[in-house]
């Protein structure tokens, strides 16, 4: 196992040039295998989940919801407040920012992207909680793809480029995770359902965040500093792919005809919230099969 992480080490760096330093030690970190592995699991889990609940009767999940989806309202307003804090400290330049210029300022960064870093994994339980609940139609490929994805583009960032122009994307998602998790934790409780309206608008804010994002990381293209151009690149690459899925998300939801072919699924609560909301609703088709089958409706 050593000689394999020393050898995923030195292809590492020689693909991506020296890691950063100031994160060294920090826990998941040095070693790039636990994340891959974690996401594996999470991909198994995605696969065989459905599977082992199939006859098996749905949890209700209530509780844990409603303290699941508070825990990551309050982590989410943690981190954005603690970023733009840190931005603001730091003077930190919106067209392009390097990734030792500012100081203390680039560690409160680097220590507030480690938990945003994190709660990648903590979102996994988004999916878990569909799976127990028998909510098979809202793992779609999007909302995998999202998932999986994220937690090992940010153990790459945290290793590479931990702060500089790597705080835009977070800060903004941030924000639109205190929304959507509020949301989440809200529609739990079926009193609350009647008067939450704004699943839509968290939607539109979603896709909102990956034009800004695209259009703050193009500055640093067309304005370049001392931060790698490979990295921004890449972002763009991945936000106009997450603006592709969102879209379509948005089109086969809201439209009229989106609309009334999903209006049962729009009843429905998913993770203590409506099915549409953060691409969770069957824009795509489920991963597990496309075929309807009837099953008991659960009481919430």
């Amino acid at each position: 196992m050593e000689n394999f992480d020393a050898s995923l080490s030195t292809y590492f760096r020689a693909l991506l040039g020296p890691r950063d330093t100031r994160v060294k030690g920090w826990f998941l970190l040095d070693n790039y295998v636990p994340t891959f592995v974690c996401s594996v699991i999470y991909l198994l889990t995605v696969w065989l989940g459905p599977k082992y609940m199939k006859n098996r009767q749905p949890f209700s999940c209530r509780g844990i919801l409603v303290v699941y989806n508070l825990g990551l309202t309050l982590l989410s307003l943690y981190m954005f407040c603690e970023l733009v804090m840190g931005v603001w400290q730091g003077k930190y330049n919106f067209f392009c920012q390097g990734t030792r210029s500012a100081g203390e300022a680039d560690m409160k960064i680097i220590r507030v992207l480690w938990w945003y870093y994190f709660s990648k994994l903590i979102e996994f339980m988004d999916t878990f909680f569909f799976i127990l609940r028998k909510n098979n139609h809202q793992i779609t490929v999007l909302h995998v793809y999202h998932h999986a994805s994220m937690l090992n583009i940010w153990w790459f960032v945290m290793n590479w480029v931990p702060c500089g122009h790597s705080y835009f994307g977070a800060t903004l998602n941030s924000f639109i995770h205190v929304l959507m998790y509020s949301y989440y934790g809200l529609s739990s409780v079926p009193s609350m359902r009647p008067y939450l309206w704004w699943k839509k608008y968290i939607t539109q804010g979603q896709l909102l965040q990956f034009v800004l994002t695209i259009i703050q990381t193009s500055c640093g293209v067309i304005w370049p500093c001392a931060f790698p151009l490979g990295w921004l690149y890449f972002q763009i690459g991945y936000m106009i792919s997450l603006i592709a899925l969102f879209t379509n998300f948005y089109i086969q939801t809201y439209n009229k005809k989106g609309a009334s072919r999903r209006k049962e699924h729009l009843k429905d609560h998913q993770n203590g919230s409506v099915a549409a909301v953060n691409g969770h609703t069957n824009s795509f088709s489920p991963l597990e099969n496309n075929v309807k089958k009837p099953r008991k409706q659960r009481k919430d």
